[in-house]
């Protein structure tokens, strides 16, 4: 099991602006009316008031001091404790209105947040995190929890997740009821529960497109504390939890469907421009599973068409994708020889005559170098250093001390990660795993049916 340690994210953002002017003829523009409204709504009034205690309606109005639009309350607005029939809301001129369908819970807090969903009619300035807090009983809860949700796999935070909290400690609770507490992320992964009732919980987040509120699919980004969260007087510390999904695997050998009028064999490359990265090996893909394959017809030579040495060629299991391993000499032209007959698919479609690739290798002068001291890396934890790059793991390497070089790499931005692999097995899995959960299997079947 790989422990998540350290994830490095530098961005840097410039903007310039240029304007230029100078004498010449006027220009005549129309008045521009004044300066430009910056200003979220403001709320004038609501009945009830906020934190009303014994509150017993089944309406809340809010006034503005101007005209507002409701951006997808269903989305937007979120209910704690969750009602099980969402409420109707209603915008009107100045006005904004939530007509309660369920029946409140007794002594309970309920808290409206309203997020982005409300702004105004001409500029779309949108009131931030706008919250209603009323209480059912004789006071208001006020305990709190706060935290940060990360990608497994890249260390960055995904703003569409939903955090919750499950009063209902038994493992099934998230596959088969709502939670209590519902909160978002913002664009940082942080979220933040406020006037929670002090108790113990499960903790749970996902990406919820329905809005059920439930943990409906195994390839459904998911995260979970591995033991229930407390909430007293004394507020728990952060907490940070990774998401992953059970990543939805191809059988092998399934491919896009092919032309079936097309007589010419298809594949793809992985350069670009031409261009072999020093760094990767040579790749084709093919659209159907290679039926007929005959390595010794393919030929990596010179530009006289004389054959290298110390390439190695491989077709995998599915037979649709071909490797070809080189130390490739820099700054360097090839040929790829393929001769008429080297391979054909499924649909019996190959070359329509012998065909020569010609690329060239990328120069030194392509590449940056990479040198890192890392200070304090318990190295007795097994260390990986993820170089990651978008939602891709680029490379991962092992570290046996605390200094790292490389000679040459592709420029651009990365996000670099330290990783603990306590399981010794020089690859990433997940942090958290349903197998943490007392019964798994039950998960998985009730999800299933």
């Amino acid at each position: 099991m790989i422990k998540k340690f350290l994830a490095l994210f530098i961005g840097i953002t410039i903007i310039i602006i240029f304007i230029f002017g100078g004498e010449g003829c006027a220009v005549i523009v129309p008045p521009t009316g004044g300066a430009k409204d910056t200003l979220p709504p403001v709320v004038v009034r609501v009945h009830p008031e906020n934190k009303t205690l014994h509150f017993k309606d089944n309406k809340i109005t809010f006034n503005f001091d101007e005209y507002v639009e409701l951006n997808d309350a269903f989305k937007n607005l979120l209910i704690s404790p969750v009602p099980k029939i969402f409420p109707e809301v209603q915008r009107k001129l100045k006005t904004v209105s939530i007509k309660l369908k369920d029946t409140l819970q007794p002594n309970t807090t309920y808290v409206f947040n309203f997020k982005d969903a409300i702004k105004d009619v001409n500029e779309g300035n949108a009131i931030k995190n706008l919250l209603y807090v009323v209480s059912t009983g004789n006071f208001i809860d006020s305990m709190e929890l706060s935290g940060n949700v990360k990608l497994a796999k890249t260390a960055k935070p995904d703003s569409t997740l939903i955090v919750m909290l499950h009063t209902n400690l038994d493992d099934s609770a998230v596959v088969k009821e709502k939670p209590k507490y519902v909160a978002k992320l913002d664009s940082s992964g942080t979220f933040l529960f406020r006037y929670l009732a002090p108790g113990k919980y499960r903790l749970y987040a996902l990406r919820d497109e329905s809005g059920a509120y439930m943990y409906t699919s195994k390839e459904l980004l998911f995260a979970f504390a591995d033991s229930p969260v407390v909430i007293s007087s004394i507020p728990p510390n952060p907490i940070l939890l990774y998401a992953y999904n059970e990543e939805e695997k191809k059988p092998e050998g399934q491919t896009p469907e092919p032309d079936k009028k097309e007589k010419r064999l298809k594949y793809k490359t992985n350069q670009e421009s031409n261009k072999q990265d020093l760094l990767e090996p040579y790749i084709m893909t093919f659209e159907s599973p290679l039926k007929v394959f005959d390595s010794s017809n393919i030929v990596l030579a010179d530009t006289a068409n004389k054959k290298m040495d110390g390439y190695k060629i491989s077709l995998d299991s599915t037979r649709t994708i071909l490797t070809m391993n080189m130390k490739w000499i820099e700054n360097t032209p090839y040929n790829l020889l393929l001769a008429k007959e080297f391979a054909s698919d499924s649909l019996d479609r190959q070359l329509l005559k012998a065909d020569t690739l010609k690329f060239t290798s990328k120069a030194f002068k392509e590449y940056g170098k990479v040198k890192i001291d890392f200070k304090t890396l318990d190295l007795s934890k097994n260390p990986v250093l993820l170089i990651v790059q978008g939602d891709k793991v680029k490379n991962a390497y092992p570290r046996i001390k605390r200094e790292f070089e490389l000679q040459f790499y592709p420029p651009g931005d990365y996000d670099l990660q330290i990783l603990y692999d306590r399981n010794k097995n020089n690859k990433w899995d997940p942090v958290f795993s349903l197998k943490n959960i007392s019964n798994p299997n039950l998960l998985y079947r009730l999800i299933e049916n």
